[in-house]
């Protein structure tokens, strides 16, 4: 058969594993679908990722691409890979994809969550999932503070120092924190959802870690700005830990991937 294109749809915990992308030491996301799908085409191929999630961090739809040959329909594939994968990987959908679709190039915005239990204690259920910060956050100043990180910016300041970059420059389309309901064995679950063209490595948890600063009354809301124009790391607030985050979406312009 001729090669197609196929657009994988992934969930994930990422608790036991390096991330997505494929490393020398450790087992990756991308490494274990690679592996799944070599017997099919006997040989190895490359699946592309929108996103590189770091160790730790989990998806909830993560969109991989890759050129194949095999001639399996899409359904038999979905459940050939998901027979071999770990129960922690699955495979949420196969598609055929365009000619020349590419997952990471052609995404034109990503959306990531990340979940904070603001109370007393996380449940044992949540904890490989959130963050728990115990002391009370002040969401109104969290807000402001966020609100300042909305449109084209130079993000510098909130990127992992070293992550060798052309350009520091993104755009947040959206910042929002919400509450998520618990029940009577969980807290309820405090959650920054933001949506932007492209993300700068640990920049999503470090504008956590920042605005969690804030709702601690560590700093003001203005001094957000401050963070943003000086682009210096230093001046922001930590990393904010992997557990927390998760990506949730990933969008594409109108494309036809019924062919």
């Amino acid at each position: 058969m001729s090669e197609r294109i196929l657009k994988l749809t992934v969930e994930y915990d990422g608790t036991n594993y390096v991330g997505w992308q494929r490393q020398a030491e450790g087992v990756s996301i991308q490494a274990l679908i690679e592996d799944a799908l070599a017997p099919f085409e006997g040989r190895a191929v490359t699946v592309h990722a929108a996103g590189r999630t770091d160790a730790g961090v989990h998806a909830l739809a993560q969109v991989a691409s890759v050129v194949t040959s095999v001639a399996h329909d899409v359904a038999t594939l979905q459940r050939a890979l998901n027979a071999v994968l770990p129960a922690d990987v699955r495979i949420t959908s196969v598609e055929d994809a365009p000619s020349g679709f590419h997952a990471r190039f052609d995404a034109v915005s990503k959306t990531y969550e990340y979940r904070i239990v603001n109370a007393p204690y996380a449940s044992a259920f949540q904890q490989r999932y959130v963050w728990h910060v115990p002391g009370a956050l002040n969401l109104d100043d969290m807000r402001a503070g966020a609100a300042v990180l909305v449109g084209r910016h130079d993000f510098s300041a909130f990127q992992a120092t070293g992550a060798g970059v052309s350009t520091t420059v993104r755009t947040i389309l959206a910042l929002d924190l919400f509450d998520r309901d618990g029940s009577a064995s969980e807290p309820a679950v405090l959650v920054l959802r933001i949506t932007g063209d492209g993300f700068l490595r640990h920049m999503v948890r470090t504008i956590a870690g920042t605005l969690v600063d804030v709702g601690l009354g560590r700093w003001p809301a203005a001094y957000v700005s401050t963070i943003l124009a000086g682009r210096d790391r230093t001046r922001a607030g930590r990393a904010a830990p992997a557990a927390g985050l998760f990506l949730v979406e990933v969008s594409y312009a109108a494309r036809d991937f019924a062919l």
